[in-house]
């Protein structure tokens, strides 16, 4: 039966999740906001027999939509202010799929080619940037193939065809939506080694995705500011006990340091490598590997330096009861971010370890370009 009034809940539309599995997969979606239409699919699993499907259901030559920032490693677009902007990248009428998953992915060495590529830049709110963000949203490289298409036509072939399709402003919306809709769905006791008396405590978004989990350390209470950790998740770091950051330090670090004060918590946010995803994050190692720093390996492979968004944090702090936190940070833009959400940061404490031969440049990287404090 239907909430009504106040209980009313707004639902995450399901065909964003439907779209995110489908890019996934390698399948064909359709992007629409009522004026303008497209087939898209993933660069990175497009194959050439998928690349003629599209072609011909749409009679369209294919785009590669994809981020400036990636555009200017290409050497296809002047260096210049690029967050947040993307382009469409007008390859050779013969491109093939292989062509253009090198044009997505700059660990896969690219054949040099005279053939010229156009570039036009796009607007925030085009389909080429919901494109994006759809790739984004699925933590798959931020380049998808676009088929242009007449929204009418493409209803039709989407029907047809049994493809799902997604309007541009639900795809714009939905990671606010998923973080409004958080919800606890269980918690336990779990005593941990440098704090026994813990509690993590699992929230789930309406969608039935992605879960966060909020490790609660004693019996902290409002309103007084809680000591807390905004924490992001690194399989590497956090499980693996990788060398090449400092991620496992600060997570063990912080779990100490608060049981040691009293009680406070531990947000774990489902947000691998700053917000690009596992698989990416390896990529960025690769990079690395070849003598990018941090912040250039994440911008070669298309993305912003840090893609991390802290409003399901907010939520999750003020469904605990916690507005005002005593934030433990290096990170001065993570203290605005959660201000941005309404959670007042009452001091900024400190968070640091000492480095290794493994991460002595990453934590370097971290503090002239991305104004970590040390």
């Amino acid at each position: 039966m239907a909430k009504t009034g106040q209980e009313q809940r707004v639902l995450p539309p399901h065909e964003v999740n439907r779209a995110v599995a489908d890019l996934r997969r390698g399948d064909v979606v359709l992007l629409s906001d009522g004026s303008h239409a497209a087939l898209i699919q993933a660069a990175e699993a497009i194959d050439d027999e998928g690349l003629a499907r599209a072609a011909a259901l749409t009679r369209a030559r294919p785009v590669l939509a994809t981020t400036l920032r990636r555009a200017i490693t290409l050497d296809l677009a002047p260096d210049q202010d690029s967050a947040g902007r993307t382009v469409e990248l007008l390859p050779p009428a013969d491109a093939s799929a292989v062509f253009l998953r090198e044009l997505a992915d700059p660990t896969v060495v690219r054949e040099v080619s005279a053939a010229p590529i156009g570039v036009t830049q796009t607007e925030p709110d085009s389909l080429t940037a919901g494109a994006i963000e759809l790739a984004k949203l699925a933590r798959l490289l931020p380049a998808i193939v676009c088929f242009p298409i007449p929204p009418r036509e493409g209803a039709l072939i989407a029907r047809r065809e049994g493809i799902i399709e997604v309007g541009l402003t639900q795809v714009f919306d939905h990671r606010t939506v998923l973080a409004k809709t958080l919800r606890r769905v269980a918690e336990a006791s779990v005593p941990l080694v440098d704090a026994e008396d813990t509690r993590v405590i699992a929230f789930r978004p309406d969608d039935g995705g992605t879960d966060h989990l909020a490790i609660m350390i004693g019996e902290p209470k409002g309103p007084a500011p809680v000591l807390a950790r905004i924490h992001s998740e690194c399989f590497t770091g956090d499980l693996l006990g990788s060398l090449r950051c400092d991620c496992g330090d600060q997570l063990r670090g912080a779990i100490r340091a608060i049981s040691e004060a009293g009680g406070g918590v531990v947000i774990y946010l489902a947000q691998e490598g700053r917000g690009i995803g596992l698989v990416n994050k390896l990529r960025a190692y690769k990079l690395q590997d070849t003598g990018f720093d941090t912040v250039d390996a994440n911008l070669q492979l298309g993305f912003e330096s840090d893609e991390r968004v802290y409003q399901p944090a907010a939520e999750i702090l003020r469904q605990l009861g916690f507005d005002k936190v005593r934030l433990m940070t290096n990170n001065p833009e993570k203290v605005k971010a959660l201000a941005q959400h309404d959670i007042e940061i009452v001091e900024r404490v400190p968070h640091v370890f000492a480095s290794n031969d493994h991460n002595r440049g990453y934590l370097e990287t971290k503090a002239k370009r991305s104004g970590h404090l040390f």
